[in-house]
């Protein structure tokens, strides 16, 4: 078999591969869609339909009328662009101080830095509790945007890609009187920008999809985020609104896939940015 007949069937078997993995990964969301736009008692009808007989907005209509979605995506954006660029801010911040500073125990401390990435959550949860209810914060927005702040992935991320940073652009900036602070700005942040909307948009959708902060400390249902408000959909007694419930996770959806497609060149360089420079 020819070099050329034996490369043409290698690219047709593996977009034959990579056809079938987007057809399994793409069909819960399609009968997520599917479901939305069902009756009560066809959603779980036989045989199982994935395009409905009879399509109905109702079940859209009613999020909107009677769960105030409006607010509860409100909500869950401040509560996600905020943690995101607080995030943003301080991790680039001690990525730079990592990379390009020179300070005592600085390889202890960022050994200790990386052990904490280590601690499972859960450990944490009830020694944050407790200082967020000193604090007054429990159901208000801000033990969902602080405590993750100083991010210790994010700092490593930032870390390694600062690192690539060649160290003349700032002895030059330096020369012309610029400040440290000055340089951060003026000078890293414009060239770490990939890595940064890359982080971003990891952070931003961790933040989105968060379930378990909201529901420990957002007690009111005025300031429920969209994840604890999908749970709420409920009717008593084990019964739950799978229409509504299918219509408001696909409107959650629709913020995070806008996001991407916007961002999507830039978090694909950042990603590989790295890889390239290293």
């Amino acid at each position: 078999m020819s070099n050329p007949v034996k490369k043409i069937l290698t690219d047709i078997a593996l977009y034959a591969v990579l056809i079938l993995i987007s057809i399994f990964m793409v069909l819960p969301f399609v009968w997520m869609l599917s479901t939305s736009l069902k009756l009560p008692e066809d959603i779980f009808g036989y045989p199982p339909r994935l395009i409905p007989q009879n399509p109905i907005l109702s079940n859209y209509t009613f999020i909107f009328q009677e769960k105030a979605l409006l607010r509860i995506l409100f909500n869950t954006i401040v509560i996600a662009l905020g943690s995101t660029l607080l995030i943003l801010f301080f991790t680039t911040l001690g990525g730079y101080g990592f990379a390009k500073f020179a300070f005592p125990s600085k390889k202890t401390l960022f050994a200790i830095l990386l052990a904490t990435m280590i601690i499972p959550g859960a450990v944490m949860m009830v020694p944050t509790f407790v200082i967020m209810r000193e604090f007054g914060w429990v159901d208000k927005f801000w033990p969902l945007i602080v405590p993750g702040a100083a991010n210790a992935f994010g700092i490593f991320f930032f870390r390694q890609y600062i690192s690539t940073i060649n160290d003349e652009l700032m002895d030059a900036a330096r020369i012309d009187g610029a400040s440290e602070f000055g340089i951060f700005l003026r000078i890293i942040l414009p060239i770490i920008s990939p890595g940064m909307v890359s982080m971003g948009l990891i952070f931003f959708m961790g933040s989105w999809n968060n379930y378990l902060g909201p529901l420990i400390y957002l007690k009111s249902p005025e300031n429920w985020t969209i994840t604890v408000a999908i749970n709420a959909l409920n009717g008593g007694a084990g019964l739950t609104y799978w229409g509504p419930q299918m219509a408001m996770s696909v409107i959650s959806l629709i913020p995070l896939l806008i996001v991407f497609l916007v961002f999507q060149r830039q978090f694909v360089e950042g990603i590989t940015a790295g890889a390239i420079k290293g």
